[in-house]
């Protein structure tokens, strides 16, 4: 259980109790047990139950038991784990760091989640047996046994989201609890997730193309409408993200935003289009706020805890439909760039207008100029990259010059993004004076604040942001000051400073990311005293991460930094070269298959 406001904070930092960590590697260890087991059993023909639940599927859904087991796994897990993540996010900006990972009830969720994930993908690579070539794309692991690529590859996607987990204590044990979404292992962790619907997708045609061969398809009505939704859970899977920002916490500068929704935005929204057709990148939108509507509604309204809200994407999805009755149809790469210079450019502009409507902060001037910088050319190439997708579901990829281009050049250009946006500073000799009017009572205290900034120089007419931010302490309150002068601020509302609350000052101007203590509770596990909130004071600006994160240990070795950073980093790298390397054996094989037969089944229109 986590901590009410009035209780002293107890959980431990640094990694779970060995109990616990015992306790799930036994768990995980009896699961995997249990799962061979009757991958070998079915393989040896000693049970024939999951080929039976395998063919009835099929034959109810119209796809191969290799297809629609691993959609069902996937379907059912990605919920699952959805509202896991979301609910975790939740718990831990409105309530703090837990236990451990028993400790959190969210966390049971994401793990059956991944689990459910790995299995879906394992179940497409066991099931074909007897020498069954499970589509045009099989891969041959032994002499009579294939397996569709894309099985591999959402079993890839669930192996590296699982291993995220262990490796998130490791990573607590080294360098303290990094209390962000943005954290290396929980970007695996989400980051496996998000991709495998990419995995589904091509698993949906590799199907089709296998039951086209049989004469055998899914009418088309009822295949629009499954692509269209898997592309809605693509939008889903790659817009999680930011979840700092629709939380309302970023830990990072405003200019990532916009850039993290056209790089969402760009690749289903124009592969959908390009793919299946008229509507589809209006219907994975339309999926994508309803599902996120509803987690939101059950995270916050049913079990009460803190409050998200999430970016719109209708508007780009309006545009790159409007695109499409364009020549430029015809040239799908032309009308991937084209569509991601909309969605980078009159798409956040209508974001803007939704973002400052319920967003907790605005996207000011401050930030456009270099938020249009970064995400311009990250939206041409999400853009760019959903072109290619929709081209390789439909075996009409570019050659292999163009496409490597592409994918290797998109990675570089998000990256040098990410890098620019990264790049923070802390001003020098930099201070806030604070004078502050109790408005609470003594067992719940909240105050208004009058804030002087010094130098006066140091914040512009404009800055992304002055703030004051409390959470942890029982949810999340944020406030927007008004300015009063040139360097002087008010509250607008009151703030807690008590209980386990921790209330900081916060500006965002330009690259100045910073932060004052206000107030930070007693934390007996770090040895902190506590930091109290008195009717005035001065203290210095420090970089925002040594207060969001207070956890995290600041004497740990840069080569070891760089040496964890660097393994995520390469699995990352490798899951990005596993689906590019799915859609182009898919691709290939299909075109293949349609030089022979002279036709394949196409749901573009």
């Amino acid at each position: 259980m986590f901590p009410h406001a009035s209780e002293p904070i107890t959980a431990p930092v640094g990694g779970a109790e060995l109990g616990q960590v015992i306790g799930l590697s036994i768990a995980a260890g009896l699961v995997t047990l249990v799962l061979l087991a009757i991958a070998w059993a079915h393989r040896t023909h000693r049970i024939d139950w999951f080929q039976k639940i395998g063919d009835r599927l099929g034959v109810r859904n119209g796809e191969p038991g290799w297809s629609t087991i691993p959609t069902v796994f996937v379907g059912s897990s990605l919920i699952v784990a959805l509202l896991g993540f979301m609910w975790d996010v939740s718990l831990h900006a409105g309530r703090g760091r837990d236990a451990g990972p028993l400790a959190n009830p969210a966390h049971y969720l994401i793990l059956y989640g991944l689990f459910a994930l790995f299995i879906a993908g394992m179940s497409a690579v066991v099931f074909p047996r007897d020498g069954e070539k499970p589509g045009v794309a099989a891969v041959k692991i032994t002499r009579t046994w294939y397996a569709p690529v894309s099985g591999i590859f959402i079993a890839a996607c669930g192996l590296y989201a699982l291993i995220g987990f262990p490796l998130d204590d490791v990573w607590h044990r080294l360098f303290g609890q990094d209390v962000t979404l943005w954290g290396p292992t929980h970007l695996m962790l989400i980051g496996g997730a998000g991709l495998s619907t990419a995995g589904i997708i091509l698993l949906h045609r590799e199907a089709e193309v296998a039951m086209a061969q049989k004469g055998n398809a899914l009418p088309t009505w009822l295949s629009t409408i499954l692509v269209s939704v898997a592309f809605g859970s693509l939008l889903i899977g790659l817009s999680v993200f930011q979840g700092e920002f629709d939380f309302g916490i970023a830990q990072f500068r405003m200019v990532f935003a916009p850039l993290m929704i056209v790089a969402a935005a760009g690749i289903p929204l124009v592969a959908a289009r390009l793919y299946v057709g008229p509507g589809a990148a209006i219907a994975a939108a339309v999926f994508f706020l309803l599902m996120r509507g509803i987690v939101s509604f059950v995270v916050t309204d049913v079990m009460g805890e803190a409050h998200h809200v999430f970016p719109l994407y209708l508007g780009s999805a309006v545009l790159i439909e409007l695109l499409a009755f364009t020549k430029l149809k015809e040239k799908p790469l032309w009308f991937g760039a084209v569509g991601g210079l909309l969605i980078g450019t009159v798409g956040l502009v209508i974001e803007k207008l939704w973002n400052d409507r319920v967003f907790a902060f605005p996207w000011t001037q401050d930030m456009w100029a270099e938020g249009l910088a970064m995400a311009i050319p990250v939206a041409i190439a999400s853009g760019l990259c959903g072109a290619l997708f929709a081209l390789g579901l439909q075996g009409k990829l570019p050659t292999k010059k163009v496409a490597r281009t592409i994918i290797v050049g998109s990675v570089l250009v998000t990256g040098l993004a990410v890098a620019n946006g990264l790049n923070a500073t802390v001003p020098k000799n930099a201070s806030a004076d604070f004078t502050l009017t109790e408005v609470g009572t003594p067992e719940n205290r909240e105050v208004t604040a009058q804030v002087t900034i010094d130098p006066s120089t140091l914040v512009d007419k404009d800055p992304t942001w002055v703030q004051i931010t409390a959470w942890q302490g029982g949810g999340i309150v944020t406030d927007q000051l008004r300015r009063t002068g040139d360097n002087t601020w008010e509250s607008t509302k009151p703030v807690p400073v008590g209980g386990n609350w921790k209330t900081l000052l916060r500006l965002q101007d330009g690259r100045t990311l910073a932060a004052v203590p206000i107030f930070l509770p007693a934390d007996a596990p770090l040895k902190a005293k506590e930091l109290p909130a008195e009717a005035s004071f001065t203290r210095d600006f420090v970089p925002e991460i040594d207060i969001l994160q207070r956890e995290r240990k600041g004497d740990t070795s840069p080569l070891v930094w760089g040496i964890a950073n660097g393994v995520v980093l390469f699995c990352s790298l490798a899951i990005i070269l596993g689906i590019s390397i799915a859609v182009s054996r898919v691709a290939r094989k299909i075109e293949e298959h349609e030089a022979v037969n002279d036709r394949a089944p196409t749901l573009t229109s």
